[in-house]
């Protein structure tokens, strides 16, 4: 069996991948790369996700890239604006040309007498093993578990005689014309659902244990439009992006330092929007502080106004049971139902499950802090694109892929083969890398890698801070060690990772 080696392995053609690659191109044009797809489109989550009225949860001229102005109306976009964007990118870019589809990796193993990884992977429809090796894996795959959504255990859902969907695996053709609709949830797929489908449904129910922040905002960006009508088109996305990284930045600083007024200020904003007497405080109070979850946007307020046609509802209450037409409350509540959505989360998965070893030793990405926010303690070569959970995951992602790409510059200048950050300060802690309440998260506490208590190991929430620690601080310090090949078979004892359990 051939083994095709190559400089830099990127996993995952979606919004991270692309960028990760058209960095990689532009920056490092010596390099030899390749994307590996295990879908058999272009586009990650955004391809995957085919429910009515996917959409964008933040604004596209940060969600978008800095190196490609957004040039759609809409700021607020459409899963198929957001997925042909993406295609478009690769294609002009040649990206696509780089990118090998339906690669199912199901294991990377590190040689250091080798200094280099091994991807094991299932290849096309009939899953033909296949081999690549690379000398440095950049995983670009997110944090979702692309195959199965969360799905609650339901007491009684067997009985249930309707239909039962989760987002995630959306039915195509899906009729639900004139049926009774019951969405469980309250997160950014319920606040999307609702008033995509109201207009066709008898009726839609939004069904929440709690009640989650929401906010509204317009759909297009009219400052934006502007600066497009009397700038340059590059020009006039980078002051967009620019100022919306920035209120975003000082809104959720508002958020975390003076809670009350956010959440009095949201509390209002959703007030306005609904008819008068309607009981604001009992389905759109949360009981946490804004930001600990992540806030639910809605473009043009749709949701409110889907609540005000009478198309639609919100019910907060928990379920007891399903019987074969409709779902019994714990208040002692009936709705009923033809069609049940489990828009209750989604499961988070690290380095998209692959089996990691490390000379032969098994490792748990778990086990690992994330140095700068992107590459892993102990492990060689090896790095994970992570977003941001308070602002446009694009924001981080591209940072994350020029600093990788200046950490394999620099070492091809100072004639290094290999990078391991390495945490030889005993003070810091493990803490969660995601700093979220929400239950998805908290589910994977186990399952992802774990940020540090201070710098270099810590993962902040601050695109103006991250710029400056990623973007213009150099990558040679005490943290990261390097070595030559030389040196390379006696870097297995050096590394000290963490075996999988």
């Amino acid at each position: 069996m051939s083994v095709e080696h190559f400089d830099v392995l990127i996993i995952g053609a979606g919004l991270s991948g692309i960028g990760a690659a058209y960095r990689l191109q532009s920056m490092c044009p010596g390099k030899r790369y390749a994307v590996l797809e295990g879908r058999e489109a272009i586009g990650g989550t955004w391809d995957l996700f085919r429910y009515p009225g996917i959409r964008s949860d933040s604004d596209m001229y940060t969600l978008g890239y800095p190196f490609r102005p957004w040039k759609a109306a809409k700021a607020i976009a459409d899963g198929a604006d957001i997925r042909n964007y993406i295609v478009d990118t690769a294609r002009e870019a040649g990206i696509d040309k780089h990118i090998r589809f339906r690669q199912r990796i199901e294991s990377a193993s590190w040689s250091s007498a080798e200094g280099r990884w091994t991807l094991r992977v299932r290849a096309g429809e009939q899953g033909v093993p296949t081999t690549y090796t690379c000398g440095f894996l950049y995983t670009c795959c997110g944090y979702y578990d692309y195959e199965n959504g969360h799905m609650p255990d339901f007491k009684g859902a067997a009985d249930f005689k309707g239909q039962f969907v989760h987002p995630q695996k959306w039915p195509e053709n899906l009729d639900y014309a004139g049926k009774q609709v019951v969405v469980i949830g309250s997160g950014a797929t319920a606040v999307t659902l609702v008033p995509s489908m109201a207009p066709k449904a008898a009726h839609i129910t939004m069904l929440q244990r709690s009640p989650s922040y929401i906010a509204s905002l317009p759909a297009r960006d009219a400052l934006a439009g502007v600066f497009r009508r009397v700038l340059p088109e590059q020009l006039a996305h980078s002051v967009a992006r620019w100022k919306n990284v920035l209120i975003g930045l000082a809104f959720y600083q508002v958020c975390r330092k003076a809670p009350r007024f956010a959440s009095a200020l949201l509390r209002k904003g959703v007030q306005r929007q609904l008819p008068k007497g309607y009981p604001v405080d009992t389905h759109f109070k949360p009981y946490y502080k804004p930001w600990d979850q992540r806030l639910c946007l809605v473009p043009d307020g749709d949701l409110f106004r889907a609540l005000r046609s009478g198309k639609a509802s919100v019910v907060t209450d928990q379920i007891d049971h399903f019987s074969a037409n409709a779902i019994h409350l714990k208040s002692g509540a009936t709705l009923p139902a033809d069609i049940v959505i489990s828009a209750t989360g989604l499961k988070l998965l690290a380095g998209g499950g692959i089996r990691f070893d490390v000379d032969g030793r098994p490792v748990s990405l778990g086990g690992t802090m994330v140095y700068r926010g992107v590459l892993l303690q102990g492990l060689p070569n090896l790095a994970m694109c992570v977003g941001y959970t308070n602002a446009s995951w694009t924001l981080r992602a591209d940072m994350s892929s020029t600093y990788i790409c200046r950490l394999l510059n620099y070492m091809e200048r100072n004639g290094q083969t290999v990078c391991v950050p390495q945490c030889d300060d005993e003070s810091v802690e493990q803490r969660p890398l995601l700093d979220l309440t929400s239950a998805y998260v908290q589910r994977a506490s186990d399952v992802l890698p774990k940020q540090g208590s201070k710098r270099p190991w810590d993962l902040r929430q601050n695109y103006l801070i991250d710029r400056a620690n990623l973007e213009f601080k150099g990558v040679d310090e005490s943290s990261l060690k390097f070595y030559p090949a030389q040196r390379l078979v006696g870097l297995a004892a050096d590394l000290g990772v963490k075996q999988a359990a």
